[in-house]
């Protein structure tokens, strides 16, 4: 039996579920079960005034407004609905083109693919060695026919923060729409869609200390405004732009990790970028070799791309069980693949098979990190001599 307690240093993937959170959702399982669409008897309409203080709550994260919010099973839903109900829209219309850009989470670069297939003309912005979008690029490619832009507001994998303003501004010259797949941005940083100018925006609770399975997508001026086509047909729930029995358990969770978030954000963000901070230090000072990706750009507090040439990141992880943590390659039908993001920044096959993910959490701790530490540098060591012996 391995009873090895890990130390948990891949919070990009997931955060676990904030006890709080669990405590405010509990009562919706069981003792406030009635289906919010039926709001003639107590029980629905106890179950739609929680949904509608939840939508509140998440709109209040982001400064929008309640009708601005639509809850959806998650950030990749909100991508998919953003982007094909934008396209299945305005099909028949004079603007064909979809920019996004090389590093996006697949959410959003299959979309984009499945409607390049469909005869729109899709342009993947590239990225420079940091993994930011090039505003030169940027302004080369969307134009007057450019129907929507689709740009990340933070990497999953290096953290790399993109010019989104600067982004948005250019958009809104030509006339065409911004979405932003704000999954590891809310929650982390302060998310203004105002001031951003921002007209859709990606959400989902499980990267934020909520329950997996519930986000939601933010739509400027709310669907009477924007017109997006539903990507599925049912009961009409969400203003008719998201059909299925609402799940209210997990809004509710949703609404109140927006709320914490909101609250503690300011404190966690200086902690855990110290922490992070640390780890690039330490371990830099004890294997020079050691390269940070994205290093000197704008990236989020609690993430670290970190290369170790020579050295496979797979049988580094393998040797430091004691902790949690990502790859720089990923599988895709069932071969394993370097990850495109590191690709797109130039980082050879090689050195991104060399890579992983360190991301920080609230709960992570100053003892963990120095103990992360010592776990990667004996993990690196290890393989090092191993290498050398043979």
């Amino acid at each position: 039996m391995n009873n090895i307690v890990g130390i948990y240093l891949d919070y990009n993937a997931t955060t676990p579920c904030d006890p709080r959170v669990v405590e405010k959702m509990i009562p919706y399982f069981s003792g406030t079960y009635g289906n919010p669409s039926n709001g003639l008897h107590l029980q629905g309409r106890k179950s739609a005034k929680a949904v509608d203080d939840a939508r509140e709550q998440v709109a209040d994260l982001i400064n929008a407004r309640t009708n601005e919010i639509v809850f959806t099973s998650g950030a990749t839903e909100s991508d998919n609905l953003a982007i094909f109900g934008i396209a299945h829209t305005h099909q028949n219309g004079k603007r064909k083109r979809i920019v996004t850009c090389v590093v996006e989470h697949k959410a959003v670069l299959l979309p984009c693919k499945k409607l390049q297939e469909n005869g729109f003309d899709v342009v993947f912005l590239p990225v420079d060695k940091s993994g930011k979008v090039s505003i030169v690029e940027a302004r080369q490619a969307i134009n007057d026919e450019t129907l929507l832009v689709s740009i990340q507001g933070a990497n999953n994998e290096v953290g790399t923060l993109q010019p989104i303003k600067e982004l948005v501004e250019i958009t809104h010259q030509h006339g065409s729409l911004f979405h932003c797949d704000g999954a590891q941005m809310a929650g982390k940083l302060r998310v203004n869609v105002n001031e951003l100018g921002i007209d859709l925006l990606s959400m989902s609770a499980h990267k934020l200390y909520g329950p997996k399975g519930v986000g939601a997508l933010y739509v400027r001026g709310g669907t009477n405004s924007i017109l997006l086509e539903p990507i599925w047909y049912g009961g009409g729930q969400e203003n008719g732009l998201r059909s299925g029995t609402t799940n209210v358990p997990g809004i509710v969770g949703f609404g109140d990790a927006c709320s914490l978030a909101k609250l503690e954000l300011e404190t966690d963000f200086s902690r855990i970028q110290e922490m992070r901070d640390q780890i690039e230090t330490h371990l830099t000072f004890q294997i020079p070799s050691m390269l940070i990706n994205g290093k000197g750009t704008e990236r989020l507090p609690n993430t670290s791309s970190l290369t170790f040439p020579g050295v496979d990141a797979d049988a580094l992880i393998l040797n430091a069980p004691e902790i949690m943590i990502g790859t720089g390659s990923a599988c895709t039908s069932g071969a394993i693949e370097p990850s495109h993001v590191l690709i797109a920044m130039g980082i050879s096959r090689e050195n991104a098979s060399s890579t992983i993910r360190i991301s920080l959490g609230k709960y992570t701790k100053v003892q963990e990190i120095n103990m992360a530490i010592k776990y990667i540098f004996n993990a690196h060591n290890k393989l090092i001599n191993q290498e050398s012996f043979l």
